[in-house]
């Protein structure tokens, strides 16, 4: 059987077409590999089935490799931006300003929470600046914290 390199080249699209139902980002780099083989192919046309199919799937383990090594982590966000109430309560923080009277608090987290590191905060209990406080609820754009022993 005579597989020429356009062969390869469509089945690479369609690969790559197939990422847009099944969004698991897989397809997308066997594909990838599929059109770096028709590339292979075109140039050297007399390359057989067997030698086609491992070079298709060395390249396909190659791809998938350098997504998890190198691109995937780039792409994980740390801010916590869009994530619901129950994944904010916990959080821990210091207190950089206390609230006094009818003015809130400001309490800074290590890593951005909702987006922002620094966020307005009322408390159930007294606190004092460098206390360490724990995110209770939220009540619309204001931390409800208490303090952590």
């Amino acid at each position: 059987m005579v597989i020429l390199w356009w062969y390869w080249l469509i089945f690479g699209m369609l690969l790559m077409l197939g990422e847009l139902f099944i969004p698991s980002f897989t397809l997308f780099w066997f594909g990838l590999a599929a059109l770096l083989l028709g590339a292979i192919l075109y140039f050297l046309p007399d390359l057989s089935l067997p030698s086609q199919l491992i070079c298709w799937t060395v390249g396909s383990i190659v791809f998938t490799a350098l997504w998890f090594k190198y691109f995937k982590p780039t792409m994980i966000d740390r801010t916590k931006a869009g994530i619901s109430r129950e994944a904010v309560t916990g959080q821990t923080g210091i207190v950089v300003k206390p609230p006094q009277d009818d003015l809130r608090g400001i309490v800074r987290f290590a890593l951005p929470l909702l987006g922002n590191d620094e966020w307005e905060f009322i408390a159930t209990e007294t606190c004092q600046v460098g206390d360490r406080v724990e995110v209770t609820d939220v009540s619309g754009n204001t931390l409800v914290v208490r303090r952590k022993p």
